[in-house]
């Protein structure tokens, strides 16, 4: 079976270039917040084009962090999509906020302005007639927005952008996926108050292991990321003005991505290159089958490709039977999550996500995959979807 994202590939193209790296830091043996992570942030805010970057340890550390920069805690409602991991609601949580949920646009899966808009004025005039809210908490305080810019595609950030500043409230941009993409003239990681992005292995900047990074162009916030990610320390390392985290970026990870990230550029043509492909060879299966729509001055990173099926577990079954593999992002929404039991969604609250998630699924997709496999994983779905003894 083919790798559904081939990292080996990729590191046959670099590993001359992150092992002279890697010697380096075990040459000079500052495995914390050595000089590789100070080169990195910098390298990083030029290509998001923001005045400051803040490398961590994760994703999840980089959504916890802004959240702490914007004093989010107890009483305080958050808006966010449910259609996206978990860890970007999971940390409004940790702080002892609450995550009000906004369903998605079903043409892009980012959330949908028009319901954050009124799940905003719901919450405001405690009024879950106007949007679903959660239950038994009637005097929680609009404090800010977690956009996600899910398999890669930014969201609508001059309609989130006014509709933040209509009502007050902070933006933070869950850019987890979305790294390497672009709306009008500004990169993702650059929206918002703060954005936030992931290193993880899969993502289309990762690094071997765990890191994140925090985005900004705000001189006090930028201050204080870099204190919250070392336990809240201050001018030396025994004082601690604020209570922070242990949520460092190695020094490691950070050699690691300074040449990932000097091919990334490549990287994310290639993975264009494979999603025009999928998308010309699967375009005459509609409406059986529907490819991702990437709206104009909208470029995406192509974290993934998903398309929506209602025969999709026959297809799936079929590209597994042929050894091609596919995912599904994501197979219950975060208000019907046990986790979340306790705001009292429920089913029929978030129809879009609800509906989209019995119909996603995923394709291979990375800088590295051939043509010819492309076109064999779409004859497939085109023989299966056209299958006349399958039923939807």
């Amino acid at each position: 079976m083919i790798p559904f994202v081939d990292l080996k590939t990729q590191f046959k193209h670099v590993e001359k270039d992150i092992r002279v790296r890697m010697d380096s830091v075990f040459k000079h043996g500052q495995y914390i917040m050595g000089p590789e992570v100070l080169e990195l942030e910098e390298k990083l805010s030029a290509f998001a084009g923001t005045k400051y970057c803040v490398g961590c340890a994760s994703g999840t550390d980089a959504l916890l962090m802004a959240l702490m920069v914007k004093n989010v805690g107890p009483g305080d409602a958050v808006f966010t999509t449910p259609f996206t991991f978990i860890a970007t609601a999971e940390v409004i949580s940790l702080l002892g906020a609450t995550p009000v949920f906004v369903d998605i646009d079903p043409q892009t899966f980012n959330m949908d302005v028009n319901k954050l808009d009124l799940a905003i004025k719901g919450l405001k005039t405690n009024n879950p007639s106007i949007y679903p809210l959660p239950a038994n908490q009637p005097n929680l305080k609009p404090k800010g927005i977690i956009t996600v810019d899910l398999f890669g595609l930014p969201c609508d950030y001059d309609v989130v952008d006014m509709i933040a500043k209509e009502h007050g409230l902070f933006v933070i941009e869950d850019a987890a996926q979305g790294f390497g993409g672009k709306y009008k003239d500004k990169m993702a990681g650059s929206f918002g108050d703060m954005g936030c992005t992931s290193f993880f292995p899969a993502k289309p900047l990762g690094c071997y292991g765990d890191a994140g990074a925090i985005f900004t162009d705000d001189d006090a916030a930028d201050k204080i990321l870099r204190s919250i990610r070392i336990h809240g320390m201050g001018n030396h390392p025994y004082d601690n003005p604020r209570i922070g985290l242990n949520a460092r970026i190695d020094t490691l990870q950070a050699a690691i991505l300074l040449p990932k990230l000097d091919l990334f550029p490549f990287e994310l043509d290639k993975r264009q290159h494979v999603a025009d492909r999928y998308s010309n060879n699967l375009s005459g299966l509609r409406p059986h089958l529907l490819t991702p729509q990437i709206p104009s001055e909208f470029r995406s990173a192509w974290a993934q490709y998903s398309v929506l099926s209602d025969k999709r577990e026959h297809v799936m079954n079929a590209l597994k039977k042929n050894e091609f593999p596919t995912a599904v992002y994501y197979p219950k929404p975060l208000h019907l999550q046990g986790a979340f039991a306790g705001l009292g969604y429920k089913e029929g609250d978030m129809p879009e996500s609800e509906n989209i998630s019995k119909r996603i699924f995923s394709l291979p997709i990375h800088p590295y995959l051939e043509d010819r496999v492309i076109d064999q994983i779409c004859e497939v779905i085109s023989m299966e979807v056209f299958s006349k003894d399958v039923k939807a």
